[in-house]
């Protein structure tokens, strides 16, 4: 009996490192297109500002405005991948930001920066909520922490390359063609977005029951477990979602994390300019590190929640970490060295909190309540994405210095953790 229950197990382990290795690989170099088209535009302002005349408070709104297109179409988007299905409509989201971004070179004003900037939002709306729906059917909560952490590791990653690469094409692509090296940067950066979402067309299926990969055991095992797994959670029509005051909690937690995600992403380069670093390349370089180190610490703390099946302080230790790491970094913003180790901490800790957020929502919404809540709670929480970026800059404008919005984006994540803490354990530790 107990070899038999080893070798199921064992069975169970290795379909779903199949399915690992069959999806991941494609998802996680999509997600990395995705953030670096997001925001490689904080690289651009380093020379973009000058050669176009912006303020801080115009850099600032139009970096932010991508989250208002974003915010506007996430949940019918979302609504849509869950009934056409993720493979034509992912494939949809990636071809039109990507042509979008590449657009970004004909920017030569302050309104078209604005417009331009909300079209990518628009094309991009229900991508990430999409991807993480689309691991609901195919993993059950208690794996999801650890493919969320590595799914998620694409954002840290996509700092460890983008970031030399943006510096590196800004260096060296100056004039080439007539164009500024920042024009150069969005026109490289958006190709691997539009070649991926032609590549997902034909690689990923729709359902478990489609995929001709699996053996009928393997698509047996997977199909009984989400199955089982689907009588807990709650699919209650788009009415009671909108009125379940725990989706509205994820709303304002994921809020308050993306809050320092961004003051991370979008000032990142910017921060490391301050410190006496004007290279772009060196900064380029320097912005890997925070990234590279993160990407190891999240999936350890992904596996950990696993592990222990705990959620609520895997999610909010890190976030009041990462608070530390951006009040350290004002403190020592005229060292380059404390200044990395801190930004390091900051990024740690925020990125960290992120994936480990999703087990919340997706462990008590299933069917088209998850499809809708999930995007509700991401367009929501990714408001942020403009109100930080946006609150930095006129801050910046005003005092001369990014110091102060640090210390609003840390509170905004010591708040954050607190809700999180405030979710009974129950429903989230599965």
């Amino acid at each position: 009996m107990r070899n038999q229950l080893d070798q199921t197990a064992s069975f169970e382990e290795a379909t779903y490192t199949k399915i690992t290795w069959r999806l991941m690989p494609i998802l996680f170099l999509c997600y990395i297109a995705s953030y670096l088209d997001r925001v490689n535009v904080g690289f651009a302002k380093l020379q973009m500002l000058n050669d176009l005349n912006f303020s801080e408070a115009v850099y600032g709104f139009g970096a932010g405005i991508f989250f208002i297109g974003y915010f506007i179409f996430e949940v019918p988007s979302n609504i849509i991948l869950h009934r056409v299905g993720a493979r034509i409509w992912i494939a949809r989201i990636m071809v039109t930001w990507g042509l979008i971004s590449g657009a970004m070179i004909f920017v030569d004003s302050a309104p078209m920066f604005y417009a331009m900037r909300f079209l990518l939002g628009v094309a991009e709306a229900g991508f990430f909520p999409g991807i993480i729906l689309y691991l609901t059917y195919w993993f059950p909560a208690s794996r999801r922490g650890k493919i969320t952490a590595l799914f998620m590791t694409a954002v840290p990653l996509s700092g460890v390359i983008g970031g030399p690469l943006s510096g590196w094409i800004m260096k060296a692509m100056p004039g080439v063609a007539g164009l500024a090296g920042w024009q150069w940067m969005f026109l490289v950066e958006a190709l691997p977005s539009i070649i991926l979402g032609i590549i997902v067309i034909f690689y990923l299926k729709d359902r478990i029951a489609d995929a001709k990969w699996l053996t009928p055991a393997e698509i047996k095992l997977l199909e009984t477990n989400i199955k089982a797994e689907s009588s807990g959670q709650q699919d209650v029509g788009l009415g009671k979602m909108f009125a379940n005051p725990r989706v509205w909690q994820c709303a304002l937690i994921y809020f308050c994390f993306v809050m320092g995600l961004y003051g991370v992403g979008f000032w990142l380069p910017t921060i490391i300019k301050t410190t006496g670093v004007t290279d772009p390349l060196q900064i380029g370089l320097l912005s890997a590190i925070p990234y590279a180190i993160t990407a190891v610490v999240m999936v350890l703390i992904g596996r950990s929640a696993d592990r222990h099946r705990e959620r609520r302080w895997h999610v909010a230790i890190p976030a009041l970490l990462g608070s530390i790491g951006l009040v350290l970094s004002t403190v020592y913003d005229h060292n380059t060295g404390l200044a990395i180790v801190s930004l390091s901490l900051a990024a740690v800790g925020i990125i960290t909190s992120l994936p480990l957020f999703w087990s919340l929502p997706t462990a008590f919404l299933g069917g088209t309540a998850a499809a809708a809540g999930i995007a509700l709670i991401n367009s929501l929480g990714n408001l942020a994405g403009f109100v930080s970026p946006f609150l930095v800059g006129t801050l910046k404008d005003m005092t001369g210095s990014t110091n102060s919005g640090m210390f609003v984006l840390a509170g905004s994540l010591v708040l954050g953790a607190l809700l999180v803490l405030s979710v009974p354990a129950r429903l989230v530790n599965k």
